[in-house]
Parts: C-alpha cells; structure tokens; sequence
C-alpha cells in the first residue's frame, strides 16, 4: 500500500513544482507591469490578466502540494497528545473528507469546464486572454488533486492502524 502512496504522492510533488513556479512568474510578472506602467506609461489587459490566471494554479494545484507537506492548518497542540493509532484514526477521518470534498467539487465543476470549452470562452475585455476554459480545468485538475492526496493520507493511515503497535509509517 505504501508504493501507492509514494507514487500519489510523486505526482503531487511534481505538480506542485508547476504551482511553485508561477508563484515566482506571478512576481515578476507584477513587478514588471508596475514597472511598465508607472515608468514607461505601458500597460497591457493581457499581462493583467495573466497575474489573476497565475493565481489559479498557485491556489487550486497548490491546496493537494500543501496538504501534501502538511502546511494546512491543523489543531497540533491536541493532536500530538494523542497517541499514534489516535492520531492516524483522526487522520483516517480527514483524508476520508478530504477525498469526498475534493471529488465532489472536481466532479461538480466539471461540466462548468466543458461548458466553457465547447463556447470557446475567453476574455470579455478587448485584448484579453483567449482559452478561458483551460483556466477554469484548473478546478477539476487542483480537487482532483487534492482527492489523490486524500487518498495517499487515507491509505497511509490504513498501514498505521494495521501495524501491530500502530507505529508511524513514513512517508
């Protein structure tokens, strides 16, 4: 179960670097359309755009990465008083959540997606970004996502209740 889970979560990581990177396009991308606009009087409606279509991979792709490394809230002064088979029961129960919420809501947006690839939607604004609907799969790609990771945690759990001392498995 546990090569499950290493594989899951290889392509989380890999995808993850997708997120991690735009967050460094995303900065230069301001600073450059700050820089244009306030000292060379250029401003594009593309470039502006491309700032928020950036945000959706940071955020959508980033959720199932950040869950991932476990940077997600949680209430850890409780948690690890607990003893490990507590620990991976209440882990059991999120990552059960985890793969319903983020199933339900990938599979919910879905024809939101094909809706807007069979109108070819794009930007309302003159010079905007055409292909709107491959921003708008980032939806079903990051719940889908996060749903594989969930799946990951709930597996890892699964291997921590059947140990005989209900030791921690490593990732």
């Amino acid at each position: 179960m546990m090569s499950v889970v290493h594989g899951i979560e290889r392509i989380v990581e890999a995808v993850g670097w997708v997120a991690r990177w735009c967050v460094l396009l995303l900065v230069l991308l301001v600073a450059f359309n700050v820089l244009g606009r306030n000292f060379l009087g250029f401003s594009s409606v593309a470039f502006q755009e491309f700032e928020w279509h950036l945000l959706s991979p940071i955020a959508l792709i980033g959720m199932a990465y950040t869950l991932k490394h476990r940077a997600d809230v949680r209430v850890d002064f409780l948690y690890e008083k607990f003893r490990p088979r507590v620990r991976a029961g209440i882990d059991l129960f999120s990552a059960i959540a985890t793969c319903a919420v983020g199933g339900f809501i990938a599979w919910v947006a879905f024809p939101y997606v094909m809706q807007s690839y069979r109108i070819g939607e794009g930007s309302p604004d003159p010079g905007g970004l055409s292909y709107r609907y491959l921003l708008k799969s980032l939806l079903v790609i990051g719940f889908g996502l996060f749903a594989l990771q969930g799946v990951a945690d709930t597996l890892r759990a699964l291997c921590t209740l059947a140990t005989k001392e209900g030791g921690e498995q490593t990732p």
